[in-house]
C-alpha cells in the first residue's frame, strides 16, 4: 500500500478525504481483514478518533489479524488511505511502539513486534449441566420455569420507586434492617426458630453461610467440623477454603449416629435434619435431643442446613432444630429451592457468641449483600408473594413426586421410594436382578440418562451391588418423568 498506487482520478470525498472507495492495494493492510478493523475508528467523532485508531491497531495486533512481523504502511500513507491526518497515524505508531505492539527502526519502517501472544477472548459457560442428557435426574435444581416473573418484576418496579437514595450506599453488613425483620417473621412463623433480627445475616446463600461460619470458626481455633455421611459434597471444598477440615460421620434410621460423633472428637457438626441430603430420613425428635445434649456437653455448634425444609407433602414440616437451643445451634436457609439458585439470597441464624464476629467477617468479605436485591425480596415477603410460591412449588412438587412414584411401580417392579415425602429428590432402591449398580449406571448413561447413585454422596467410594439412586425430580415436568424412567427401564431390560 503506498500513495503511488491509490487511485488520482477517483471522485474527491466530500471530507476531503483521498480515497473514499478505500485503497488498491489487495496484498497490504488494505487487502487483509484487519482494514476492515481500522475503518470505524477512521469515522469517530474527530476528538475520540486518535484513541480509537490505536485501539483498532492493538486490537488487531492482539487477535492476529496483524501477525507478527508484518511490515505496516508508512504514516503517510495508512493517513491517506484511511482519510486521517498523518499526525494520528504517526501518534498511534509511536503509542503501539512503546507499548511493544510494534516495533520501528530508523529508515526501516513500522513493524508488528513478536511480544504479543494473546488469544482472542472468550468467555465460557461453566454452569452445572447434564450436556445432552435426554432425561436428568440429578438432584438439587428447582423448575426455575416456576420462578414468578410477573410478581418479581412488579416488586422490582415498586422498589425502584420508593426507595430512597440511601438504599444505595453500603449496607448494614447483617443486611436491611427490613428485610430481617420480614425474615425473622416468616422464618419463626413457617420454621419454628427462634429468630432476633439482630442475630440475622443476609448472605449469598447457605453456600457463604457455610464458608462465613467456617471462616469465623477457624479464627477460633476449630480446624475439624463433622459431616453427614453420606452428604452434601460442597461441605468440604466450602471448609476447605476457610482452612477447616471435615470428619465425615455416618447416620443410622433415625439420623446422625450419636457414638460415632462422641468418638470424633469434633464439637461442630453439619446437619440436615429436616429432610436428610441425601437419604432423604427426618432426624427422630430422640435424635435431635440427643445431638443438642452432645453439644452442651462438649461446648459445641450443630450447623443446620434447611435447604428444603418448607416441602413436606404428607404432613406439616418438622420444625427446625433451631428453635430448640438458639444458642447452640446456627441456622440457614435461602431461595435456591423456592425460587431460584442465581438469585444468591439467602440467611444465617447464629447464636449471640457469634454474631459480632460472623458480621465483621461478612463485611471484609464483600461489603454486603446488593441493597436493591434485598428490599426487593422484602417486599416480595411483605405482600405475601413469598407464601404463594411456596405454597404453587409445593403444589407442582407433590404431583411430580407422585409421579416419579407411579413411574418407578411400572417400569421397575418391587422397586422401594425410601425417605419421607419431601424436598426435590427421592432415594429409589431398584430389584437386586437390575444390579450391580456399575453395570446399571453405564447402560443407563448410553442412552442419554444422567442419575446418580446414594454412593456417589459418600465419602467411601465403593461398588454396590444393588441400584439405589438419587433421583432428582422437581425440575420435570410428570411427563418427562415418566418418560426417563421409561428410558432407564428399557437400557437394562433383559
Amino acid at each position: 500500500m503506498t500513495s503511488s498506487r491509490t487511485n488520482p482520478e477517483g471522485p474527491a470525498d466530500p471530507e476531503g478525504r483521498t480515497n473514499p472507495e478505500g485503497p488498491a492495494d489487495p496484498d497490504g493492510l488494505a487487502g487483509s481483514a484487519a482494514w476492515e478493523l481500522l475503518l470505524p475508528a477512521a469515522s469517530a467523532p474527530a476528538r475520540a478518533r486518535g484513541r480509537s485508531l490505536q485501539a483498532a491497531l492493538r486490537e488487531a495486533v492482539r487477535s492476529g489479524l496483524l501477525a507478527p512481523d508484518t511490515r505496516l504502511p508508512s504514516s503517510r500513507d495508512l493517513a491517506a488511505d484511511l482519510g486521517v491526518s498523518r499526525g494520528l497515524v504517526t501518534e498511534a505508531y509511536e503509542q503501539l511502539t512503546a507499548e511493544g505492539y510494534l516495533r520501528s527502526g530508523r529508515g526501516a519502517g513500522t513493524w508488528v513486534g513478536g511480544a504479543v501472544r494473546a488469544a482472542r477472548p472468550r468467555a465460557r459457560d461453566l454452569a452445572p449441566r447434564s450436556p445432552g442428557a435426554r432425561a436428568d435426574f440429578v438432584a438439587g435444581t428447582p423448575d426455575l420455569s416456576l420462578f414468578p416473573r410477573a410478581a418479581w418484576a412488579a416488586a422490582q418496579r415498586g422498589v425502584l420507586a420508593e426507595s430512597p437514595h440511601e438504599v444505595l450506599g453500603y449496607p448494614d453488613p447483617r443486611g436491611l434492617p427490613r428485610l430481617r425483620m420480614a425474615l425473622a417473621e416468616l422464618l419463626a412463623r413457617r420454621r419454628g426458630v427462634v429468630a432476633d433480627p439482630e442475630r440475622l445475616v443476609v448472605v449469598s446463600g447457605v453456600a457463604q453461610a457455610t464458608a462465613l461460619l467456617g471462616f469465623v470458626l477457624h479464627a477460633r481455633g476449630t480446624r475439624t467440623v463433622g459431616v453427614e455421611d453420606p452428604g452434601s459434597p460442597q461441605h468440604d471444598s466450602l471448609y476447605a477454603s476457610a482452612g477447616v477440615g471435615t470428619v465425615p460421620l455416618p447416620l443410622d434410621d433415625e439420623g446422625l449416629a450419636i457414638g460415632p460423633l462422641r468418638a470424633s472428637g469434633v464439637r461442630v457438626v453439619v446437619t440436615t435434619p429436616a429432610h436428610q441430603f441425601p437419604t432423604g430420613i427426618a432426624y427422630s425428635a430422640r435424635r435431635r435431643a440427643q445431638l443438642l445434649d452432645w453439644a452442651r456437653s462438649v461446648d459445641g455448634l450443630l450447623f443446620e442446613d434447611d435447604y428444603d425444609g418448607d416441602f413436606r407433602y404428607d404432613r406439616a414440616p418438622v420444625g427446625a432444630l433451631q428453635g430448640l437451643d438458639p444458642e447452640r445451634v446456627a441456622y440457614a436457609g435461602s431461595v435456591s429451592k423456592s425460587l431460584a439458585p442465581g438469585l444468591r439470597l439467602g440467611w444465617l441464624l447464629v447464636p449471640a457468641s457469634l454474631v459480632d464476629e460472623v458480621v465483621e467477617r461478612k463485611r471484609t468479605m464483600d461489603l454486603g449483600h446488593p441493597t436493591l436485591d434485598q428490599a426487593l425480596f422484602a417486599r416480595f415477603l411483605g405482600r405475601g408473594d413469598y407464601d404463594r410460591q411456596l405454597r404453587r412449588c409445593q403444589r407442582a412438587y407433590r404431583q411430580r413426586r407422585d409421579a416419579l412414584v407411579a413411574a418407578l411401580e411400572e417400569h421397575f417392579p418391587g422397586a422401594e421410594v425410601t425417605g419421607i415425602a419431601a424436598g426435590l429428590h427421592a432415594i429409589a432402591e431398584l430389584p437386586e436382578k437390575y444390579g450391580p449398580q456399575e453395570a446399571f449406571l453405564e447402560r443407563v448413561a448410553d442412552v442419554g440418562v444422567a442419575v446418580r447413585p446414594l454412593t456417589a454422596y459418600t465419602h467411601a467410594r465403593v461398588d454396590d451391588a444393588v441400584v439405589r439412586l438419587v433421583l432428582g425430580y422437581a425440575h420435570l415436568s410428570p411427563g418427562r418423568i415418566r418418560a426417563g424412567v421409561g428410558l432407564m427401564a428399557g437400557a437394562v431390560r433383559p
